[in-house]
């Protein structure tokens, strides 16, 4: 059962995405793009280019092509860092905003629909499997 549990996951994620980026399709934006608004609307705005790359562990370079083809389809906005001349803090501006709100509704329905039969009960012991695993890997990375 624990060899198999990766790729359980695995596939859960791949299903999860493949299905959310095939509803997200028409407002024009690829899966890299969108999962940069996500974790830039979690993270809260204001993140520094820096604290966003750290935020979805990826590297800054790749991380700059994403923001540049955002902010060229005006989701975003790099505002002056009044501490940090040199660093630019990352906005939704309105239409990222009006982006958010159709992507979260499209993900909470896409949720809905995922976890039909699923209790609170079994969700609450996933989620606390899941802690448990991340606090073990991150235990293991700082190492």
């Amino acid at each position: 059962m624990k060899d198999q549990f990766p790729f359980a996951v695995a596939r859960v994620t791949r299903r999860w995405r493949k299905l959310l980026d095939e509803r997200l399709k028409e407002l024009g934006v690829t899966q890299a793009r969108w999962t940069t608004m996500v974790y830039l609307q979690k993270g809260g705005e204001g993140l520094t280019q820096r604290e966003l790359a750290n935020l979805m562990a990826i590297e800054n370079p790749t991380l700059v092509r994403l923001l540049d083809s955002l902010e060229g389809q005006n989701l975003i906005e790099r505002r002056p860092c009044q501490k940090d001349r040199r660093a630019r803090r990352l906005h939704l501006t309105p239409s990222g905003e009006a982006f958010m709100d159709d992507l979260n509704s499209r993900a909470d329905t896409l949720r809905e629909e995922m976890l039909e039969g699923v209790s609170d009960d079994d969700l609450a012991i996933a989620m606390s499997v899941f802690n448990r695993i991340m606090i073990n890997g991150d235990q293991l990375q700082n190492r």
